[in-house]
Order: C-alpha cells, then structure tokens, then sequence
C-alpha cells in the first residue's frame, strides 16, 4: 500500500508540475517586450556617384552591441538589390524575465541583403 501511495504521490506532484510550467509558458508566448525598438530610417543626402559603376547602398539600422546602431548608405561597385521586405517571424517564448525581444532585420553584408533572424537576448 505503501508503494502504491508514494507513487501515486509523485504522479500528482509531476502532473501539478507539469500543468503549472504549461500555463505559464502558454501566458508568456503571447507577451513581446521589445527593448530599443528599431528607429525609422533617418534622411540621408546622397553624394554624386564617383561614377556610373557605383550604386547606392541605402542606410540602414543594426543591432551591435547592445543597441541599434546606423549604418550609414554608401557607394558600392555592383548593382545593388533594393532591401527584402522584413520577415515577418513567430516570437518564441521568452526564456526567463530577464530576456528582451530583439526584432529581426536586414544588414548589408558581403555584397548582399542578410536576414538577421530575431533572437531574446538579457
């Protein structure tokens, strides 16, 4: 009897466990606490192309270090794709309180448009 009753107890403890971590993930997929949301594009005056081989890079935010950072548009040799529509992304579950939401976006790298995916960071 004694048997019966321990692990009968630890079958209602594990499930009393289990649905108390389900409620709270399930109430915190739908909280998204952005911290630095992404600034509008700022104006930027475009110089005279060296020549007629150079395009225009449009400026553009990054996140580095800890905060959004402008890119400033510049010159490039090559033809330029305009910048990808954003991604629209599912946010995951926030991993702990501590965490803040960092939106995905685009970043010019290596002569093309890369999706930087969005990510919690603390």
């Amino acid at each position: 009897m004694k048997i019966t009753s321990r692990y009968f107890l630890r079958a209602a403890c594990a499930t009393v466990l289990a649905l108390s971590c389900g409620i709270s993930v399930a109430s915190a997929q739908g909280v998204i606490v952005e911290r630095g949301v992404m600034p509008a594009p700022r104006v930027e005056v475009i110089p005279v192309a060296p020549s007629p081989r150079h395009h225009w890079i449009r400026g553009h935010w990054a996140w580095r270090g800890g905060g959004w950072a402008w890119i400033p548009g510049q010159y490039i040799v090559g033809v330029v794709p305009e910048m990808p529509v954003e991604v629209v992304e599912v946010v995951p579950a926030r991993p702990g309180p501590e965490f803040y939401w960092v939106k995905g976006h685009h970043i010019w790298e290596g002569g093309r448009w890369v999706w930087h995916r969005g990510v919690w960071l603390r």
